[in-house]
């Protein structure tokens, strides 16, 4: 079995499903012959052509509106927004045309669309490169969303995306597309939407995380066993629809727990999964569910790494969620 990262996982999944799939077809800004601005469709313009691998114009309005046009004429596209800080543009059309047309047509006209973007900080972009926008699109009725944390996920999620009847906005953590590397499959595979993975198991507290954050997850969760805290790590891999029944077991069995991801706090998904934890599981909580998170502030440059929850601020909220 091969070794891949992220990237060339993401890729090797395009390229079986546009083999497989003659309606596949990708769109955005330098996808075709650049290969996209951190290489991931790299070499598929070369073996579909233009008419398949399409480069836009930068309009990000332009290439979602373009895509839910194909989509609802039968082609099933894969557009990439460079940079998830600047899908703001194409909202809009997200939320009130590709999320809203299998409900507004009574089921009789389904969307098939999934939104390809990196998405977080870590590589020094700055505030207009490093946002973490997940809870604008959960909130959204009628949309998916996915998060791999691994190349293995990234692929087999990335086809249960593309098959899927509805719209996916498929995030991919730009901080590990080279540094998570894992064995992955030649062949066909899926990774089935809205199924967590525990990725390390224990007793104590329960640690919950996302795309690039659950390293920092798994880096805390060592220290702390050093500490006698034996940490469960849960991976959300889909943050909707979430998994609640994987958080609640894991919870029921650690009483206590820990949200982690990247985006401020206020209104991120973490206030979510704490409401869902209390709602379902607040006879078996030990002590109060805490979170750690981005700050309530634009995403800083120079302050990059204090802004981002790393293991040296997930460690201390461990700690003293165990000791409650």
């Amino acid at each position: 079995m091969p070794q891949m990262n992220m990237v060339q996982a993401i890729n090797d999944g395009l390229r079986l499903e546009m083999r497989r799939d003659s309606r596949v077809v990708l769109l955005g800004e330098d996808v075709g012959k650049v290969g996209g601005v951190f290489r991931v469709t790299q070499g598929l313009f070369d073996e579909f052509g233009d008419s398949r691998v399409v480069d836009t114009p930068l309009s990000e309005g332009g290439i979602v509106g373009c895509a839910i046009g194909m989509a609802l004429y039968g082609l099933v596209p894969v557009p990439e927004i460079q940079f998830s800080d600047f899908i703001f543009p194409a909202y809009d059309q997200i939320v009130s045309e590709l999320a809203k047309y299998r409900y507004r047509s009574g089921g009789e006209y389904s969307c098939k669309v999934v939104i390809r973007t990196p998405v977080g900080g870590g590589i020094r972009g700055g505030h207009y490169h490093s946002q973490s926008p997940e809870s604008l699109f959960i909130h959204v009725a009628g949309l998916k969303v996915v998060c791999p944390s691994n190349a293995y996920d990234a692929k087999g999620l990335l086809l249960a995306s593309i098959r899927d009847p509805d719209p996916v906005l498929f995030f991919e953590p730009k901080r590990i597309y080279r540094a998570a590397k894992g064995d992955v499959p030649d062949g066909d595979y899926t990774v089935e939407i809205g199924k967590a993975a525990v990725v390390r198991e224990g007793k104590d507290v329960t640690v919950i995380a996302w795309g690039a954050m659950l390293y920092e997850a798994i880096a805390a969760a060592d220290e702390a066993a050093a500490n006698g805290v034996d940490c469960e790590v849960l991976d959300l891999r889909t943050l909707w629809p979430v998994d609640i029944d994987a958080i609640v077991e894991s919870v029921k069995k650690t009483g206590r727990v820990v949200v982690v991801h990247e985006a401020p706090k206020t209104c991120g998904f973490g206030a979510e999964l704490v409401a869902l934890i209390n709602e379902k599981a607040f006879l078996h909580l030990e002590a109060p569910p805490m979170r750690v998170t981005g700050f309530d502030t634009p995403f800083p440059y120079t302050l990059e790494m204090e802004y981002l929850p790393l293991a040296h601020r997930i460690l201390p909220a461990v700690m003293q969620t165990a000791q409650f």
